[in-house]
């Protein structure tokens, strides 16, 4: 599918300008609407939530959505700030015909984007975005008055999903004694995330949980755990966790102030769960650290790899029939306990991973080395196909017989940038940058 205004994760930009403007945002939930109505097998109208974070834009979108859909015809609930996640799960618990989320996640505030999900909880598939982006090229044409949609606010959406997110903790588990720092990014889960670890038995210190609408991931949350390092340090906190501004990704600390990514925290519950039975797979990324494929393979575990993005992990899922999956930035699956990544649910199966070992954070990774890994970013020209040039493709076939099977080489194109980015992994943190920099030159040259 070639997408005009929907990228992997909705239609995301800068506010004010395309597509982010009120009258696009508006045109936006007209044409969804129109496609829902369409899709909606009953004569009962069709209903939307729709959630938020806690960007001061969210309001203005907000607003913009709301019109869209009533002028479609479609009702719309509105939930206010509130996770990714439990936008998913609300949807699908409540019966409605679709979910909105308005964030951009990670980004800076005066980014923000639209996010869909189906009845289901799931991302939308293909071809319904397709036909969303067929309906933007045609006018608006309001229904009649007598079918109008309308609004209502859902007056109870953090209490149901406080309760979900405790749902996936074991019953015969808590939290007692453990005391956890909680990093909200001053973005949605400000007003939920520590109600569910403090419920739950622990003493929780939140931090990042005073948003104004313009400080969201600005120096706290999952893209900059250096505050929760300290903060977790300067509490003697047994452990920290991170949430981005949507709380849809996880970032962990132990006592000692050392980060643990997505790709260790993922180690720890798939060994956790071959307590229970077989693993049949764990599916990863093309940047998952080559350390998880060698762990999964010794521990008989298979390993897939899906294209960067919890939308691919989730139908590689999907394809094979497995649970569990994610990527190093903290986007965790685990498709027994929800529909789509949720940072709570993530962080809770890992704290049920260690209380049922008794173990640390350290103590369950031990036996998990990553593999040093060198990055190197290059500007080329738009349109820039690195594979039709033989200079750079001989160089990578080069680098990748002397790395054997003790490390992997992996060039890909920004999806936002005209940028060719050069990874290699190998068993020495020299040994990586210096084979990135062979393939880096080639390029430049």
């Amino acid at each position: 599918m070639t997408r005009k205004y929907f990228g992997t994760d909705g239609v995301r930009g800068r506010v004010g300008s395309m597509p982010i403007t009120p009258d696009f945002v508006m045109r936006l939930g007209y044409a969804a609407g129109k496609v829902l109505a369409k899709a909606e097998t009953t004569a009962t109208t069709p209903v939307v939530l729709i959630g938020k974070d806690t960007r001061i834009s969210g309001y203005m979108l907000e607003a913009a959505l709301e019109a869209g859909f009533a002028a479609a015809g479609v009702d719309v609930m509105l939930a206010g700030p509130m996770p990714t996640p439990a936008i998913a799960y609300l949807t699908r618990a409540l019966r409605l015909s679709a979910g909105v989320v308005i964030s951009a996640s990670h980004n800076p505030y005066d980014d923000n984007g639209i996010k869909f999900f189906s009845a289901s909880g799931n991302k939308l598939p293909d071809m319904v975005e397709a036909e969303i982006e067929a309906a933007l090229d045609q006018p608006i044409d309001c229904v009649s008055s007598e079918k109008l949609g309308k609004a209502k606010r859902l007056s109870d959406a953090q209490g149901r999903y406080i309760e979900f997110c405790k749902s996936t903790f074991p019953n015969e588990l808590d939290l007692r004694g453990l005391k956890i720092v909680v990093d909200c990014a001053h973005g949605a889960a400000y007003h939920i995330a520590p109600d569910v670890f403090h419920e739950l038995g622990a003493d929780v210190i939140a931090i990042g949980n005073a948003p104004n609408g313009l400080n969201i991931n600005d120096g706290v949350g999952a893209t900059a755990p250096a505050a929760l390092s300290a903060a977790v340090k300067e509490h003697q906190a047994d452990l920290g966790i991170a949430l981005d501004g949507d709380a849809d990704r996880l970032i962990m600390v132990d006592a000692t102030g050392r980060v643990y990514n997505g790709d260790e925290l993922l180690y720890v519950m798939a060994k956790d769960r071959m307590h229970a039975g077989p693993v049949a797979g764990v599916v990863g990324t093309l940047m998952t650290n080559m350390a998880l494929e060698v762990a999964f393979k010794r521990m008989g575990i298979g390993f897939a790899r899906a294209k960067v993005g919890d939308r691919y992990v989730l139908e590689v899922l999907q394809e094979r029939g497995w649970l569990v999956g994610g990527e190093g930035s903290g986007h965790l699956l685990f498709l027994d306990k929800h529909t789509t990544g949720d940072g709570i649910v993530s962080a809770l199966q890992v704290l049920s991973a260690l209380k049922r070992s008794g173990k640390t954070l350290a103590e369950a990774t031990a036996d998990l080395a990553l593999y040093p890994q060198s990055l190197i970013n290059v500007r080329v020209a738009p349109g820039f196909d690195w594979q039709k040039n033989m200079a750079v493709v001989a160089e990578k076939e080069v680098v990748e017989a002397e790395l054997g099977d003790n490390g992997r080489v992996l060039i890909r194109p920004s999806g936002t940038e005209p940028l060719i980015r050069v990874m290699v992994e190998a068993t020495s943190a020299e040994t990586a940058q210096r084979m990135a920099h062979r393939i880096a030159d080639k390029l430049a040259a």
